[in-house]
């Protein structure tokens, strides 16, 4: 009999010793970039700028040598607000009807069809185009109809970003401030993925003519993430990175963690049981 108790004394101790080296054991590829070398020469895939599409909202301003021909542009029946904590950073990412500012430009919403109603012009279509292109766009209509010689057309669009989720220092939404943002740039604007994520196997989810479209971008390998056609991102793109198996392997139904002091209290208790359970049959 004691020779049987030894012998589930060992094993309950082999078991734990199991469950801990799984515990902590170390989660492989987490460095970025392993084939990119002093000598490595990678072509990206081609940037891609953020474009205009419906529930955008859009800053247009129109300067002229005539400040009352500007003026019938810069409509100001609908007013932004500056956010104080970016105001500094120059990007506006807040905007309010009725607010007065210093400038009082109006915040155009794209509507479903992808048009804004500009003064003068009526109707114009902006869905599909990028700050440049609409700032184009609007300048030649202006020249064209003759309304003002050489005209200066700034666009901003105050509401773009993506949501970025999962394993992630500080999950949340980021906001863009220039033309071109990268997988790698929203993650860092993230804090960087932490450690118990998977950078091998990073999502990329994005609505394409209301058809959602799945990326997987490799951030080990950098030829193979900067080809990716989710390296450069588009407006309301969805970035998730998904933990590793150790760190699904230590969520447990109970919602423990094998790093969870309970949760080797829990087992300890557990196979005490089972054991002083089986001796008291093997007595009998």
């Amino acid at each position: 009999m004691t020779e049987i108790r030894k012998r589930l004394t060992y094993g309950a101790v082999a078991i734990l010793c199991a469950v801990g080296i799984a515990g902590c054991s170390t989660p492989k590829n987490v460095t970025y970039f392993q084939d990119a070398t002093p000598e490595a020469i990678i072509t990206a895939s081609q940037a891609q700028p953020f474009k205009a599409k419906p529930g955008d909202k859009i800053i247009i301003i129109v300067k002229t040598r005539d400040a009352a021909v500007s003026a019938l542009f810069n409509n100001p029946a609908f007013a932004v607000r500056n956010n104080e904590s970016t105001a500094a950073a120059g990007h506006i990412n807040k905007y309010e009807p009725g607010v007065s500012t210093s400038n009082s430009i109006a915040a155009y919403t794209v509507d479903n069809k992808g048009d804004i109603d500009f003064p003068v012009l009526g109707a114009i279509h902006v869905g599909g185009m990028s700050r440049a292109e609409i700032a184009g766009f609007i300048k030649g209509e202006i020249m064209g109809r003759e309304l003002a010689k050489d005209p200066t057309v700034t666009v901003e669009f105050i509401n773009s970003g993506v949501s970025v989720l999962g394993e992630v220092l500080t999950p949340g939404r980021v906001d863009f401030n220039k033309d071109y943002m990268t997988v790698t740039d929203a993650l860092a604007l993230a804090g960087d993925i932490k450690i118990t994520g998977l950078r091998d196997n990073v999502k990329v989810l994005r609505n394409i003519d209301g058809k959602v479209h799945t990326y997987i971008v490799d951030l080990t390998d950098a030829s193979k993430t900067v080809s990716s056609p989710a390296y450069y991102l588009q407006q309301d793109d969805v970035i998730y990175v998904e933990p590793n198996n150790v760190t699904k392997r230590e969520t447990i139904a109970n919602g423990n963690s094998a790093t969870n002091i309970s949760f080797w209290v829990s087992l300890a208790s557990l196979l005490t049981t089972v054991a002083t359970t089986i001796g008291v049959f093997i007595k009998k």
